[in-house]
């Protein structure tokens, strides 16, 4: 089957209103000018469809009921000769119809709405575009085509070699350890079974001792009430004959102001045993 008969007509705009005038012939090179026209009299109307088939569009104008095709003209390059815009007006233009037989004619159209104009003008160019970009890509392939082929393979009896570091070259054997650059550091690993020693914790200081008194161990017994506990802990302050030194602490001036209290004999209190 030939290509042509596989292509596709597809749709490019549709414009249902659009007169057709019949132009006078062109008497010099300044271009067609739609105010010689009839333009309050138009020759005939109707639908204007604008359609592709392959690289090739199509202008048909066609009855607005019926659908029965008035005229069509081909258009295989634009700008060109087959659709020419007017002087005065961006709302005309002059397009060259053919019949089949070969036949072609010049014919003037004119749109009502500015923006129907628009469309029927874009739909051209993006059409044409299209294939400007698609005869560009197939050159390209087919200088492609063209150029000799890289032949990356490798011939017959031909090999390489990898060199991969820190591999064995032979079963069973060691990895080479890897050589230190210059200014860099080498760490060996720690022997098989050692152990990290623990930095020794340091002993505390006698300035921490001096702030903080620790009280003495209160032996337990089933005789001595809680008041009792109260009044040993003042028991190493005031037996202490040595001189405190003057410090900041505030827990000092608590210690020697208990030291002033006396003994009392112990006295019978209502705390509950522990």
């Amino acid at each position: 089957m030939a290509a042509a008969e596989l292509e596709y007509e597809s749709v490019l705009c549709v414009k249902p209103d659009v007169n057709v005038y019949r132009i006078p012939p062109r008497t010099s090179n300044r271009g067609y000018r739609a105010s010689d026209w009839k333009l309050d009299h138009p020759d005939w109307t109707g639908r204007l469809r604008v359609t592709s088939k392959g690289k090739t569009a199509y202008i048909k104008l066609e009855d607005k009921v019926s659908g029965e095709l008035f005229a069509q003209a081909p258009i295989d390059q634009y700008p060109g000769i087959a659709v020419e815009t007017v002087a005065d007006s961006s709302r005309y233009f002059v397009i060259r119809i053919q019949d089949g037989t070969g036949r072609s004619a010049f014919i003037g159209i004119g749109f009502t709405d500015r923006g129907d104009a628009f469309d029927f003008n874009v739909s051209l160019q993006d059409h044409f575009k299209w294939v400007k970009q698609e005869t560009e890509i197939s050159k390209e392939s087919q200088e492609a085509d063209t150029r000799p082929k890289l032949d990356l393979g490798f011939k017959e009896g031909q090999t390489i070699k990898l060199n991969i570091g820190n591999m064995t070259t032979k079963k069973g054997g060691a990895a080479k350890p890897r050589a230190s650059g210059s200014g860099g550091l080498s760490l060996l690993p720690p022997p098989p079974g050692g152990k990290i020693a623990v930095p020794p914790i340091p002993p505390p200081s006698s300035t921490a001792i001096a702030n903080h008194v620790t009280p003495p161990p209160v032996q337990k017994s089933s005789n001595v009430s809680g008041a009792d506990i109260l009044l040993d802990l003042d028991a190493p302050a005031s037996a202490s004959k040595a001189p405190v030194p003057a410090t900041t602490d505030l827990w000092g001036d608590f210690s020697t102001a208990s030291s002033a209290v006396p003994n009392q004999a112990p006295q019978q209190s209502n705390w509950v045993q522990f």
